[in-house]
C-alpha cells in the first residue's frame, strides 16, 4: 500500500496515500479501538456544517483567503451530501473530549480542499487542518455544538413516530369503547373498566411524552460556538464571534442562539442530562404499556386473554404453534437500554472538571443511540402490534361477570361489610356476585339493575 509521511507533535507516521484523514486521525484509530462503531452520520454532517459556517464567517472577517475558504466550503458540501463518510474512522467513544472527531473532520476537509485546489493530499501548505479548517474554533465548542445540532435533527423522527403511536392508541380507544373488562390493581381484580379507557390512558401518557420532547429544542438550540477553549473566545476575530451563529443558522436551517455565558455553556452538560431524562421517561412509559399488552394478551388459554396481539413469528423452536409477544418484548428491551444510557449520561455529565467536560463522546454515543433505537422501537410497535390488536369481547364479559370485584359497586347500597360478605361467599361457592346479590334481598330490583350496570359502572358518578 502506498503511503505518505505525516507529522504531528507526537512524531511522524505513515498514512495511506489515498486517505483523506491524516496522522492525528490515524493515531486516534489506533488508540481508541473501543466500540467498533463510527461517528453517527448525522453528527459527521453537522461537524461539516459547522466547518462550512466557520469558513464563511472567517472569509467575511477577512482572516481566511477566499480561495481556501471556498474550497473548504465545497469539501464540506460533499460531506453533507453523504460523500467521504468512510474517511471518518475514529471510534464513537474516544478520549480527549472529542478532539479526535474534530481533527478527523479537519483533516478530511483539508485534504479534499487541497485536491479541489489542485494539490496532493497531505500538502498542508495549501490548506491546513488546524490553521484553516479549524480557524476560530476549538474541539470544546465544535463538538458540543455538533452534538446539539444532531439531537435537534434526530428528534423530529422520534416525535413523528410517537405522534403516530398516539393516533393509533386513540383509534383503538374508540374501537374498544364499548368493551367492558375487569380492571386490576396489584394484579388482583378491582372494578370494571372499559378497554377503550385503558387505551385512552396509554394515549394520554404518550401525549405528555411528546410535549416533553418538544421542550428539548429549547435546551439544545443554545450553543457555545465561538467560545473556543474555555469560553474566553481566544483566537477568535470579533466579527466571527458575533456572526458565527447567524451563518450557522443559515447553513443548518436552524434558529440557534449563542449562549449568553460561554463559560457555563462550555463546561456544563445539564442540557444533555435533561434531554436524556426526557427520553428515559418516555422509555419507561413505553415499557409500561408493553408490559400491559403482554399481560392482557397472555395465554391464549391459560392467561388473561382479553386482547389478541397480531401474530408475527413462531415463538418457539420446540413448542409447535406457540406465538410470543415479540414486539412488546423488543420495545421493553430498548427501554432497558435507554434507561441504562441515561445512567451513563448522568455520570458523564457529573464527572466534568473545572472548565471542561471531557466525556462528551460517551454522552453523544448514548444519547444518539437512545433516540435512534426508540424511533425504531415505536415504529415497529405501531405497525406490527398496535394496529392489529383485537379484543376478545366474550372473554372480557365472562371475566367481569365472574369477578368478585363487582361487590365494590354494592357498597353504596348495602355497606362495605355486607358487600365483603357477598364477595367472600362468591369466592367460596363460585356463584357470581350478581346472583348472590339478587338472592340476598338486600337490594331492590331497581337498585340491583342500577348498581351492577357494567357500562354505567365505568362512568364516574353513575350511582349518584
Amino acid at each position: 500500500m502506498l503511503t505518505r509521511l505525516e507529522a504531528d507533535s507526537i512524531g511522524t507516521m505513515e498514512v495511506p496515500a489515498k486517505a483523506y484523514f491524516g496522522v492525528q486521525t490515524l493515531r486516534a484509530k489506533h488508540n481508541f479501538n473501543i466500540t467498533g462503531r463510527p461517528l453517527h452520520p448525522v453528527f459527521i454532517n453537522n461537524l461539516a456544517r459547522i466547518k462550512k459556517a466557520a469558513a464563511y464567517t472567517n472569509m467575511a472577517a477577512h482572516v481566511l483567503d477566499e480561495k481556501i475558504g471556498n474550497a473548504i466550503v465545497e469539501a464540506c458540501d460533499e460531506i453533507i451530501s453523504g460523500k467521504l463518510h468512510s474517511q471518518f474512522i475514529v471510534d464513537a467513544i474516544q478520549g480527549g473530549a472529542g478532539t479526535s472527531a474534530n481533527m478527523n473532520a479537519n483533516e478530511v476537509i483539508a485534504n479534499r480542499a487541497i485536491e479541489i485546489l489542485g494539490g496532493t493530499k497531505g500538502d498542508y501548505s495549501i490548506v491546513h487542518p488546524n490553521d484553516h479548517v479549524n480557524m476560530a474554533q476549538s474541539t470544546n465548542d465544535v463538538i458540543p455544538s455538533a452534538g446539539k445540532l444532531t439531537i435537534m435533527e434526530l428528534m423530529p423522527g422520534l416525535i413523528n413516530e410517537l405522534e403516530r403511536l398516539h393516533k393509533a392508541l386513540t383509534d383503538k380507544a374508540v374501537e374498544f369503547d364499548d368493551v367492558v373488562k375487569m380492571g386490576r390493581t396489584q394484579l388482583q381484580d378491582a372494578v370494571p373498566i372499559r378497554l377503550g379507557q385503558s387505551f385512552e390512558a396509554y394515549a394520554a401518557v404518550i401525549s405528555r411524552d411528546i410535549h416533553r420532547l418538544y421542550k428539548v429544542e429549547a435546551e439544545m438550540r443554545v450553543l457555545n460556538i465561538g467560545a473556543t477553549a474555555v469560553g474566553t473566545a481566544i483566537n477568535v476575530n470579533p466579527i466571527y464571534l458575533f456572526h458565527i451563529i447567524k451563518n450557522l443558522n443559515q447553513v443548518c436551517g436552524t434558529n440557534c442562539v449563542q449562549a449568553e455565558d460561554l463559560f457555563d455553556a462550555t463546561q456544563n452538560l445539564d442540557g444533555f442530562v435533561f434531554t436524556s431524562g426526557v427520553l428515559k421517561t418516555c422509555a419507561v412509559n413505553l415499557s409500561k404499556i408493553c408490559n400491559d399488552l403482554r399481560l392482557l394478551s397472555s395465554g391464549p388459554k391459560t392467561g388473561i386473554g382479553e386482547i389478541n396481539l397480531p401474530p408475527k413469528q413462531n415463538g418457539s423452536s420446540i413448542m409447535p404453534g406457540k406465538i410470543n409477544p415479540v414486539i412488546p418484548e423488543v420495545v421493553t428491551q430498548v427501554a432497558f437500554n435507554v434507561i441504562g444510557n441515561d445512567t451513563t449520561i448522568t455520570l458523564a455529565a457529573e464527572a466534568g472538571q473545572l472548565e471542561l467536560n471531557a466525556f462528551e463522546p460517551v454522552v453523544f454515543y448514548n444519547i444518539f443511540e437512545s433516540i435512534d433505537t426508540m424511533t425504531g422501537a415505536v415504529k415497529t410497535l405501531i405497525d406490527n402490534c398496535i394496529l392489529g390488536i383485537t379484543a376478545n369481547r366474550d372473554r372480557c364479559e365472562d371475566l367481569v361477570e365472574s369477578s368478585v370485584g363487582l361487590a365494590t359497586a354494592l357498597c353504596p347500597y348495602v355497606g362495605y361489610k355486607k358487600a365483603a360478605e357477598i364477595a367472600k361467599q362468591s369466592l367460596a361457592t363460585g356463584v357470581s356476585v350478581r346472583e348472590l346479590a339478587m338472592q340476598s334481598g338486600l337490594l331492590t330490583e331497581e337498585q340491583l339493575k342500577q348498581g351492577l350496570d357494567l357500562v354505567a359502572m365505568t362512568q364516574p358518578g353513575h350511582q349518584f
